[in-house]
């Protein structure tokens, strides 16, 4: 097709070649106008009603006869109570609290199977649950790393750097929340920045801290300034992703931080972070019970504190070498699980976060995009509707990559042409486009042709399709290279969406007044 062909953007013939037209198609409606994806396949459901009977009734045995250790939060431990849950003391501020088969069950029919969480531009508010899939950049690094300059510990430059990476994908949807930690920031106070560089680079929707109760407090305030309490009060602006203490403990910095994220009617995930043979049994089956009842047991505070405040159930499944006791992503077992999650979730009518770009490589490489799209593959066919660690995650969640976090959002457009699945009718059936010319003539000038060839495929950014020849005479240039070029061209021409100065004062000012409260703290 010659450069100067007529194109569906304008109808007048353009110039530019092929680069131009893959970038009008990232800001058309495949791109940074889709706020997240309406799924148009089913999902792959992988294991019977009987099979899935006999993993809930496992979870209930698990929460009826062991149950979940409760640390420091008496009011949580009363708020079980008040709900039916039998509770023994343990030893001071400690609990076991158990659940009878179907309690936790009951008390989740509250909790909300899908909902919007609002994004202070309009246009890409997300909405989470039923056949909507959103996915966020990777989250938690203490390192970040990149080819020019290796490994190292994670600044607040790189969490804003990723954060504007984030902002320039048309084929991520949120804007994460700890992609890295900024360890140049004191412990106490970088949450205060983390959530402004969330508000101030970019125009999506984001996650707030969770790491202590005052911590989640001041990002639900800092989403108060922005939003306005009464919209905040009515509407989901920001989520906290916790995880429980496995196996089967809630401790009370997590369960005080969800209690104030439902009660200020904001969103939760409430993930149990498993690792076969260390804190989960080596089996997946068994796996995949204790994490229901985990997560279960952590979404059903949410409802305690505030029924019909959003809860996501969650899982993150990992098997490890048992030669050297380390974890091991982007396996295929774990990725059964996920599968199977998806389907309980549905059963429970709860959306759903599991699985991710996730891999063990140290750097860029085979490894690392094999990996990641085992792992990656099940959240989509699983039917997970929130995928935090869509980009970035290197080196077991060590490292975040500035090389990594755009091979997987290119992956991740490459999904949203995969999950848009296959439209029927008569255009794309495309009996004209044979007919026109008829047989032994190519298609190149149908008609069809003309009016699809620019949508009819996605288009990578990164890829190299190019002859052998004509890609060796180039340089030879593999996909870490030109990824770590397109990371560098994409941050040298980012923008930061507008942001109403009097909130930026408003949100600046609260700041200052938070951090001048503290000492600093560095570990």
């Amino acid at each position: 097709m010659a450069d100067g062909d007529v194109t569906p953007q304008d109808g007048k013939r353009q110039r530019g070649g092929r680069s131009q037209r893959r970038e009008a198609r990232l800001s058309s409606d495949q791109g940074t106008h889709r706020p997240y994806i309406v799924r148009g396949i089913p999902t792959y459901d992988i294991l019977s009603d009987e099979s899935l009977t006999a993993i809930e009734a496992t979870a209930d045995r698990i929460l009826a006869e062991i149950g979940i250790e409760l640390r420091d939060d008496a009011e949580a431990m009363r708020l079980y109570k008040r709900a039916g849950a039998s509770v023994s003391d343990v030893s001071a501020d400690v609990w076991r609290i158990r659940f009878e088969p179907g309690m936790l069950r009951e008390i989740l029919r509250t909790a909300p199977a899908e909902f919007t969480q609002y994004a202070r531009n309009p246009a890409n508010s997300v909405r989470i649950g039923g056949k909507n899939v959103v996915f966020a950049p990777s989250y938690g690094s203490p390192f970040v790393m990149d080819l020019d300059r290796g490994r190292r510990y994670g600044t607040i430059e790189d969490f804003r750097n990723f954060i504007k990476l984030s902002q320039s994908s048309p084929w991520l949807h949120h804007s994460g929340g700890t992609v890295c930690e900024p360890t140049d920031v004191p412990v106490n106070k970088r949450h205060l920045d983390m959530v402004y560089s969330h508000i101030r680079y970019s125009d999506r929707a984001f996650l707030g801290s969770i790491t202590a109760p005052e911590r989640a407090a001041d990002s639900v305030e800092m989403a108060r300034i922005l939003f306005g309490a009464d919209f905040t009060d009515r509407h989901c602006v920001v989520m906290g992703n916790f995880n429980t203490t496995s196996p089967l403990v809630l401790d009370g910095v997590t369960t005080a931080g969800i209690r104030a994220y439902a009660a200020a009617n904001q969103g939760s995930i409430h993930l149990p972070f498993l690792l076969g043979g260390a804190v989960a049994p080596l089996t997946i089956a068994g796996m995949v019970a204790q994490g229901l009842a985990e997560s279960m047991a952590s979404c059903a505070l949410t409802q305690l504190v505030r029924p019909g405040s959003p809860a996501i159930l969650a899982s993150f499944f990992s098997s490890m070498s048992l030669r050297s006791g380390s974890p091991t992503f982007g396996t295929p077992e774990p990725a059964i699980g996920s599968l199977a999650m998806g389907q309980l979730a549905r059963r429970l009518n709860l959306p759903l976060r599991c699985a991710g770009n996730f891999s063990t490589s140290k750097l860029p490489d085979g490894q690392a995009m094999q990996q990641s799209m085992m792992s990656m593959m099940s959240a989509v066919q699983g039917g997970a509707n929130y995928v935090l660690h869509s980009a970035g995650f290197l080196d077991g969640l060590l490292s975040m990559s500035y090389e990594k976090l755009v091979m997987d959002t290119d992956m991740c457009g490459a999904l949203h042409a995969y999950l848009d699945g296959m439209a029927v009718n008569e255009d794309t059936l495309a009996f004209d486009a044979l007919a026109e010319l008829g047989p032994g003539q190519h298609l190149f000038s149908t008609q069809h042709t003309l009016r699809h060839y620019e949508t009819a495929y996605w288009d990578s950014a990164l890829d190299d399709n190019q002859p052998w020849e004509t890609w060796d005479e180039q340089g030879g240039i593999d996909y870490a290279q030109r990824a770590n070029t397109r990371w560098k061209k994409l941050l040298a021409e980012y923008e930061a969406p507008p942001l109403d100065p009097a909130t930026d004062e408003a949100l600046l000012d609260f700041m200052a007044r938070r951090k001048a409260e503290m000492t600093d703290m560095w570990y």
